[in-house]
């Protein structure tokens, strides 16, 4: 029998610390711990664990950075505290991931970044992080979206040839992998909500649009899903031959990728499995790599708060809480090692053929 675990955060507990509580309720089984994370979630501390390799932080001038380097490729997120202003981040500017990540190329150049793009409340169609890459053009790119308007030049090329040979995957949510840039549906649209002034919305959209027609190899790039996610930092990278992931598919993809062993059941856990957040973007993805591979999947949370109807939705088959009652204290979120395993050990006795 072969087992994947893949949990999630769980209290304390990271997700490998997690997925070996859990593996230790099939001792007689093959079970891989897959490592995995969320974009804005654990990811960056994921892929280090799944590499072996320590999550290095620095902080400066309100920007956290946080950085995992494995053998051949990197993790990388930037946080900045988001504005306290209503409304969209009009003149803010990508440019401090674009640092980074050029300081890191300057380090060592990895084949492959993947990128957070989650840290930064911005509005700018990626232009900063292209402009700390080397981008040039005839208006400021590093001034926000209004810093755009006019723009009639821009050439990447210095950007194409600083990333030669290292591969760029933004890292989203599973649902800014749809998102658009532009249009009704696009995140400017979302200023609408906030009240702005419908002119300024409009030509906010126009630049972006100008930004992805000039950024890419065709007119249409500004149409590619997932152009919209993270304030269209999306776009940055789709224009430099890059791609987008979701936060988990890296520990799953080395777990259940081509050449693996197809599992026979995949576990995976939460601090509080329910109907609101169904778990998280980490059980959404345990979920579905187990219907890829014709597995039942299984949760095991600190406490679970939705019904079996609602789950068999979502491709799960059961849920056991480590906490039976939302009475008992304390609350799921604080779930240790001991008592996880415990309960993978109940739940493993009834999973195993």
């Amino acid at each position: 029998m072969r087992v994947v675990v893949a949990a999630d955060v769980i209290g304390a507990l990271s997700s490998r610390q997690a997925g070996e509580a859990l593996a230790s309720g099939w001792p007689r089984a093959q079970v891989v711990v897959a490592p995995v994370g969320a974009a804005g979630a654990g990811f960056v501390a994921a892929a280090a664990d799944l590499w072996g390799v320590p999550v290095v932080t620095t902080a400066a001038d309100g920007v956290v950075l946080t950085r995992a380097d494995g053998p051949v490729e990197s993790a990388l997120r930037v946080e900045q505290a988001a504005p306290a202003a209503p409304g969209l981040p009009l003149t803010a500017s990508s440019r401090p991931l674009g640092a980074a990540l050029a300081l890191l190329l300057d380090e060592r150049a990895p084949r492959r970044v993947h990128l957070d793009l989650t840290g930064l409340a911005v509005h700018d169609g990626g232009a900063g992080l292209l402009a700390a890459l080397g981008a040039t053009a005839d208006v400021p790119l590093d001034a926000g979206v209004v810093g755009l308007t006019g723009l009639g030049r821009l050439d990447l090329a210095p950007v194409r040839e600083r990333l030669r040979g290292t591969v760029v995957v933004g890292v989203v949510p599973a649902e800014a992998r749809e998102l658009p840039l532009l249009g009704l549906r696009g995140i400017t649209s979302r200023g609408r909500d906030a009240g702005l002034d419908p002119a300024v919305l409009l030509r906010t959209d126009a630049d972006l649009e100008r930004l992805a027609a000039l950024a890419g190899p065709d007119t249409t790039l500004g149409a590619v899903p997932g152009a919209g996610a993270g304030g269209g930092l999306g776009l940055a990278v789709l224009a430099l031959g890059g791609s987008l992931a979701t936060g988990p598919a890296l520990g799953l993809g080395a777990a259940t990728g081509p050449g693996r062993a197809v599992p026979d059941l995949v576990v995976t856990g939460c601090s509080v499995f329910d109907f609101a957040a169904r778990g998280g973007g980490v059980v959404a993805a345990a979920a579905q790599a187990a219907a890829d591979a014709l597995a039942p999947c299984v949760v095991v949370a600190g406490e679970v708060l939705i019904g079996a109807r609602e789950m068999r939705t979502m491709g799960i088959e059961a849920a056991y809480a480590v906490r039976r009652t939302t009475g008992d204290a304390p609350s799921g979120g604080d779930v240790g090692a001991d008592e996880l395993a415990a309960t993978a050990r109940r739940v493993g006795r009834s999973w195993s053929w």
